[in-house]
């Protein structure tokens, strides 16, 4: 019988390796690996002197040899048996086995021999033995918690087989003692093939196919099931290690190898999403890396070495390594920046900044001429403004979801929710009204906005705290534009009434008061474009109207605009340089631009209005600019 290896004078029992470090799928690999791959793809491991296990042997796991069990000499004779008779029973129901001559199985055995037909003997030495193999099979269930369990199995098996080796109970109880110890050595065997670096991973042997031998052999198995997860742990540290190393072509193999490890588990899969966002940072830091390096001296070359290990880890056509390689050329022939350049800035907090479009330097007419429909006395004289350097403007209107991370990384308190309201849309009027509990959060008419919409509901002192932040944590300079600035953008190389120029807008010109566009209700402006319409009631998603000449968006409609001007009612001893005309503690601010309720009056180029630096409603929002 299977059982019939065990006993040669001792009981000798596989030595147990706990992995009690090692729980369900988050597996924790306790030493340096060995076997990882280099740069080339290549398997190495570890010098021996500096390579350690990955699974260790506790102090209390290892199990001893049990000897062979010899009943404890009970004297019996006529005059004591029946004295013996209660001391066994006491025994028994006291679940005293087996320890000492007091214990009742040698008590039983002695009377027995002494007497071989007495019934009430027998029936109890059965009693003993089925309480004893009850206890064996009690101590086996209790293996994967107690590894010194298996030595109380051993115990127990050493008594059966040596009161009934030949009771099919005690046999099948041997077997399957047999079978947990075959599981604890192919456990063994498992763990010394994991700490040599032999996983498996190709089917072919190694640690793997010890840890399924001993799940085979024993279903359920916590020491197995905890070495196969160790084994797939040590697959992804091998992955790891060969993402550290910039080599995620490995990397990729080794999440291969371990995805089939456990495939019903995310373990493999969790592993490579967070490689593949390392890969990502990875990319994103080189890219970074060489755009903060051209400036320096000697930063060319080193941008493109940047650029030439970029190349090597992203994918084709990633747009980083586009970006970082167009960068280095602009450098070495034209300096930093271009015109028509979108870029976004890097944060410290992590992410990017708003995707910014490099403008070119020029000149252009700022204001109206004394002819102009709709004009004012506010936008004169009429003067050439010239920039002698380009600028970079925020290619969209600030959305919701770029002021919301503003606040979620500032104490700022905006001018709303402190005093509680703002100015907001009402349909069933068709004006603006005062409603509490609007914010920045909000849209146009008082309800939850989306991320993508531009934020309205903020006051100047808002916008200018968002450019602050903003500064802070690209460590570039950020700020509203000047008015100049503005109009110049507005224009875009275009001198004429509208930003588009003279006559009707153009199809998808912006987000304006059209007489196609109608309500939610049915309502339709009074004084707007003829057969104009946008397919919008109050500001639209940014970007969903065409670009003017200079790539930016929606500077001819959907919201006005903050800029940092204060309100002068000319231009008279205005700065001839573009720059913004402030006067510290101005309490009204400038600012520009068509809205989504603009009249075609206030939609012309030239237009400009002076309001409460207060200010807050539903089609009032902010761009920025940054200094190049």
């Amino acid at each position: 019988m299977a059982g019939s290896k065990r006993y040669a004078g001792a009981v000798l029992v596989g030595e147990v390796v706990g992995l009690r470090a090692l729980v369900g799928s988050g597996i924790a690999v306790l030493a340096l690996l060995v076997g990882c791959s280099d740069r080339d793809g290549k398997t190495s491991a570890p010098p021996a002197a500096t390579r350690a296990p990955i699974i260790t042997v506790s102090a209390d796991q290892a199990v001893s040899p049990v000897p062979a069990w010899r009943a404890p000499a009970v004297a019996v004779d006529a005059g004591n048996a029946a004295a013996l008779r209660k001391r066994a029973a006491a025994a028994l129901s006291e679940g005293d086995l087996y320890a000492s001559a007091d214990s009742a199985i040698p008590i039983y055995l002695a009377l027995r021999e002494f007497a071989p037909t007495d019934r009430p003997v027998a029936v109890g030495l059965d009693r003993a033995v089925a309480l004893l193999l009850m206890e064996g099979e009690a101590a086996l269930k209790r293996i994967d918690d107690e590894p010194l369990a298996l030595r109380e199995a051993h115990q127990a098996a050493a008594v059966a087989r040596a009161v009934a080796p030949e009771h099919r109970k005690v046999e099948a109880y041997l077997e399957r003692l047999d079978r947990a110890d075959e599981a604890q050595e192919a456990n063994r065997l498992g763990e010394v093939e994991l700490n040599a670096g032999r996983i498996g991973e190709s089917g072919q042997g190694g640690a793997l196919a010890r840890f399924r031998e001993a799940l085979e052999l024993r279903p359920g198995d916590v020491r197995a099931a905890q070495g196969i997860a160790a084994a797939e742990s040590a697959l992804i540290r091998r992955a790891e290690v060969a993402a550290d190393r910039d080599d995620y072509a490995g990397a990729e193999r080794w999440l291969a190898a371990a995805a089939q490890v456990r495939p019903k588990l995310d373990t493999a899969a969790d592993a490579q999403g967070r490689i593949a966002a390392q890969r990502r940072a990875r990319i994103g830091h080189l890219r970074d890396a060489g755009i903060a390096a051209l400036p320096k001296l000697g930063g060319i070359d080193e941008a493109r070495g940047n650029l030439a290990t970029l190349l090597r880890i992203a994918p084709a056509g990633d747009p980083a390594a586009i970006e970082l390689r167009e960068r280095i050329e602009l450098a070495t022939h034209y300096g930093l920046f271009r015109p028509g350049q979108v870029f976004t800035d890097a944060m410290n907090l992590g992410g990017r900044g708003p995707a910014m479009v490099v403008i070119p330097h020029g000149a252009f007419r700022m204001g109206a001429d004394a002819v102009e429909s709709g004009s004012s006395d506010a936008e004169r004289p009429l003067r050439t403004i010239r920039f002698d350097r380009g600028l970079a403007v925020s290619r969209y209107e600030i959305t919701v979801g770029e002021f919301r991370r503003f606040m979620n990384a500032s104490k700022h308190r905006p001018r709303a929710n402190r005093r509680g309201y703002s100015i907001a849309y009402d349909e069933r009027s068709g004006n603006l009204v005062r409603r509490g509990g609007v914010d920045w959060r909000s849209d146009y008419a008082g309800r939850p906005a989306a991320d993508n919409m531009p934020v309205v509901h903020v006051s100047a002192k808002d916008a200018v705290a968002y450019t602050e932040w903003l500064s802070a944590i690209t460590g570039q300079r950020y700020r509203l534009p000047s008015e100049a600035e503005f109009e110049y953008a507005l224009r875009a190389g275009t001198q004429g009434r509208f930003p588009w120029g003279d006559g009707p807008p153009p199809a998808r010109a912006g987000n304006l008061t059209g007489s196609l566009d109608a309500s939610p209700s049915g309502r339709q402006w009074r004084n707007a474009f003829d057969r104009y319409g946008d397919g919008a009631w109050g500001p639209a998603p940014v970007g969903r109207y065409a670009p003017n000449a200079f790539g930016l968006h929606d500077m001819a409609g959907n919201v006005s605009e903050w800029v940092a001007d204060c309100w002068h009612d000319n231009y008279r001893r205005a700065p001839r340089d573009g720059a913004a005309w402030f006067n510290p503690g101005c309490r009204t601010r400038v600012f520009r631009g068509p809205s989504w309720s603009s009249s075609p009056a206030q939609s012309r180029a030239a237009w400009r209005q002076g309001t409460s630096a207060d200010t807050t409603n539903g089609r009032l929002g902010f761009r920025v600019v940054r200094e190049i």
